[in-house]
């Protein structure tokens, strides 16, 4: 790349990095700095050592959010996973109206977080939701599902799965790239479709599942809070208490901004933990290319 090339990209690229910086990057610098003051937003902060981390450790709560945070993400990752490569699967040759199919595939995902929980508020009602309405119709269980605590957390992860659309493109994409003339030597050696499947689609897919698992841990962290928030509060009885929502809390709520940005830090090494977990899980599995 010539002198004049490398100008021109960084010319493209300064917006993002100054936005990276500004938006990213500082910020992250200052709430690692506060995780080890005591701060309420009025007075100048005052460094406490590890006070902040001590005190997530001998509360009660944090741990009720962090179990939360993690059981939704443990269901909830797999399950949009399958749905995405569902989909993808499933909308992937070329037929008449495929163009709407995809479309209204991808809609849910465009809609602002606030509007889905709103919406997904009215659904769930366990009196006059429309689910609950044919769940009846169909002579099938009806649950109180966002004031029962067994079907709390539940009804948050099932919201999200209608949220797939990136993932769903992702795949899609990913799926292009695989060669048909792969295929068409499996058929003539005899290969089924499910034999086609797990021997040529998932194997040469893992890198775009994986980037998709690893992408839907970090953001699912984040992701709970506007439907904790509107539609539950936390409850019923703190099962819905996610760490996003006690990082608000903590933060702007009880104008502890030290120990929201300890909980911040503690939610990161979490995501780091669990990202680490996932890429180690596939490591070996199709990503060989020599």
């Amino acid at each position: 790349m010539t002198s004049s090339s490398r100008r021109q990209a960084l010319l493209l690229l300064s917006p993002y990095l100054l936005g990276t910086l500004l938006l990213v990057i500082l910020p992250a610098g200052i709430s690692f700095a506060l995780a080890f003051t005591r701060y309420n937003g009025v007075t100048p902060p005052v460094f406490n050592g590890a006070q902040n981390f001590q005190y997530m450790w001998r509360e009660p709560l944090f741990r009720v959010a962090l179990i939360n945070s993690v059981l939704f993400i443990t269901q909830a990752v797999p399950l949009r996973l399958l749905g995405a490569l569902g989909l993808a699967l499933l909308l992937n040759r070329a037929r008449r109206g495929i163009g709407v199919y995809r479309a209204a595939a991808y809609l849910p995902t465009v809609i602002p977080d606030v509007a889905y929980a709103l919406v997904w508020t009215w659904i769930l009602n366990p009196l006059y939701g429309p689910l609950n309405f044919i769940l009846a119709a169909l002579g099938l269980p009806t649950p109180a599902w966002l004031t029962d605590p067994a079907w709390a957390l539940r009804s948050i992860v099932f919201m999200s799965l209608f949220q797939i659309g990136e993932g769903f493109v992702i795949l899609l994409a990913g799926l292009r790239h695989i060669p048909r003339e792969l295929y068409e030597s499996a058929q003539i050696d005899g290969a089924g479709r499910l034999h086609q499947f797990f021997h040529i689609t998932l194997p040469l897919l893992s890198p775009w599942l994986i980037l998709l698992s690893i992408r839907d841990i970090a953001v699912s962290f984040q992701s709970t809070f506007t439907p904790a928030y509107i539609m539950t509060r936390g409850g019923p009885y703190y099962a819905t208490f996610f760490t996003p929502l006690m990082i608000y809390e903590e933060a702007f709520n009880n104008l502890r901004f030290g120990t929201g940005a300890a909980l911040t830090l503690i939610v990161f090494a979490v995501t780091l933990c669990l990202t680490l977990l996932a890429y180690f899980a596939f490591d070996d599995w199709g990503l060989d290319e020599n």
